[in-house]
This record gives structure tokens, C-alpha cells and sequence, in this order.
């Protein structure tokens, strides 16, 4: 290993320690902001429903911990990871993220449409922990109650607008991926994660519907499709595979399958190679994060 690689990972323990001793339970990220260690039923014929009760490493979120022992043996044993994630929906803090993504194009203005809900709900958002992510981004903390759940979501509440809830994780400030450096927003690294607006909660959990598994909800993953459909030629596999992969991290992958399938298809890639690319991110995700409620 480098010696700049040597410091990075360093670096990314140094972060992971400091934020867990502030009661955030962290777990080694790889540069790709994936869990750093691979998973111990990978290869088995069908996914492992293991969340680490067999004892090993290699479970994504569910590694995440408190305990500096805990931590340094989980990076001890990624010594490649470049950053770390935060699992949101545990105590104390009971972290909800919200992920506000940039459009490179600027046909999506995620800010906005957060300040728009923010005006059409009646809420405002308190000062807390805010992250500025590589791609000019922001990762908004806050805490929710301890008797609600929030499921993780991409892109319900608007375009632009991903939600990290029970079973999600934030990339760490201080994380290095492959494509720049997560940074606190100066002044708010001291602050405590701010509790989270009622209304904006009540968005946050919506009334649950009996709903077709097959088909899902209709605004599920809807971000994740129009992202698909707006691949160039020499991206449409690399986009498709992301954007799956966002889809079975949040637990909604299989009902959004058919639809990434059709968007992929549109833009020119052969069914056959978009189905393979899907099952693909199915498998890689099968065991990193458990599927939000």
C-alpha cells in the first residue's frame, strides 16, 4: 500500500473513531462509498438473510458500532477502506439523512424543492450537521424520535431528494472516494444533529398502503429512473447498475427491476444485458444494507 493510501486509510479510522465516540456507529467504506468488506456468504447459490448474527464481518450496515474496539477490528480487517459510513436510525441520535443531489445538467435543483416543501408544509429547517459531498451536493443530519421508523427513499419527496432512514447509511465528513472529499460545512461540525420538523416527519412516514411488491409504489425510485433514461451511449450500463444498486439498498429493487429493464432498453441497451446488469447490483447488495421499512 502507498504511503498516501497508508495516511487515507489513517485518516479514514481517525474520522470513524471521533464519530463514534459521539455515539454515531460507523462502519469502512471502500473509495466506491460501498461497504469496504466483502460479504462472508458471498458466492452462496441464494442471498444470505444473515444480518451478522453468524459472528463475521462483512454485513454492511449491520457491522455498524460504537465500540473503538469494534471499529478499529472492522478497519483492521479493510485496511484498503478511504472513509466510513454512519448508520442512520440507530440510537442515540436516530439519524435521518437528507441527501440533496446536484444535477450536473441543472435540470434538477434539489434545494429549491426542499425550500418549496419546506414553505408548502409550514416547516423550517434548524441549524445542525451539514455535509458537502464531491459532486457539490449536501447531506442535511437530523434526529428523529425513537418510536418512528423512517424508511429510506430515493427521490419520493422530489426529484433530487434521497432520504437515508433505518437500515441506510451517510458517507462520513472526512470520507475520500473516487471522486473527491466529503467536507462539514464550516460551523456546523460542533453542532448536534438537529431534531427533525414534525411536518417534515410526517413526510418523511408516510401512512403505509397494501401495495403490489411486483409493480411497488409508483413514486419509488422515479429519480432513479429518469437518471437511466438520461445515460448517454458509453453510459448506459454504468448508470443502469448504479442506479440498481441505489434501488436494492433502499429495499424497493426487485418492484423497480421491470421499470430500470424498460428505461435501459429505451435508451438503447439489449434487455437481456440490462437484466443482467440488475441481477448483478441484486447480488453485490443482497447482504450490505437491510431493506427499510
Amino acid at each position: 500500500m502507498a504511503t498516501t493510501d497508508r495516511r487515507t486509510a489513517t485518516l479514514a479510522l481517525a474520522h470513524a473513531l471521533s464519530a463514534a465516540e459521539h455515539g454515531l456507529p460507523v462502519i469502512p467504506l471502500s473509495a466506491t462509498k460501498l461497504p469496504a468488506l466483502r460479504s462472508p456468504h458471498h458466492g452462496e447459490a441464494r442471498p444470505s438473510g444473515c444480518r451478522g448474527a453468524c459472528g463475521l464481518p462483512g454485513h454492511g450496515v449491520h457491522d455498524a458500532t460504537t465500540d473503538p474496539t469494534a471499529v478499529r477490528d472492522l478497519f483492521a480487517a479493510a485496511p484498503w477502506a478511504t472513509g466510513y459510513g454512519i448508520a442512520c436510525g440507530r440510537a442515540p441520535h436516530h439519524l435521518i439523512g437528507v441527501d440533496l443531489d446536484i444535477d450536473a445538467n441543472g435540470r434538477t435543483d434539489s434545494v429549491a424543492a426542499l425550500q418549496q416543501l419546506a414553505l408548502q408544509h409550514l416547516f423550517t429547517l434548524p441549524p445542525t450537521v451539514t455535509v458537502l459531498t464531491p459532486s457539490g451536493g449536501r447531506h442535511i443530519w437530523l434526529s428523529g424520535p425513537p418510536d418512528v421508523s423512517v424508511p429510506n427513499s430515493a427521490g419520493r419527496l422530489a426529484p433530487g431528494i434521497d432520504i437515508r432512514g433505518a437500515g441506510g447509511y451517510l458517507v462520513g465528513p472526512g470520507s475520500v472516494t473516487a471522486h473527491g472529499t466529503y467536507r462539514l460545512v464550516p460551523g456546523t461540525g460542533t453542532l448536534p444533529p438537529a431534531p427533525c420538523p414534525s411536518a417534515l416527519l410526517h413526510l418523511l412516514t408516510p401512512p403505509a398502503h397494501p401495495r403490489n411488491h411486483h409493480h411497488g409504489h409508483p413514486d419509488q425510485g422515479r429519480g432513479l429512473v429518469q437518471f437511466v433514461l438520461a445515460a448517454d451511449e458509453g453510459q448506459r450500463n454504468t448508470r443502469l447498475f448504479w442506479a440498481a444498486c441505489r434501488a436494492y439498498e433502499h429495499g424497493f429493487g426487485d418492484a423497480l427491476a421491470d421499470t430500470l429493464v424498460r428505461a435501459a432498453v429505451r435508451t438503447g441497451l439489449p434487455e437481456h444485458e440490462a437484466r443482467a446488469t440488475i441481477a448483478s447490483a441484486a447480488r453485490l447488495t443482497a447482504t450490505r444494507c437491510e431493506p427499510p421499512g
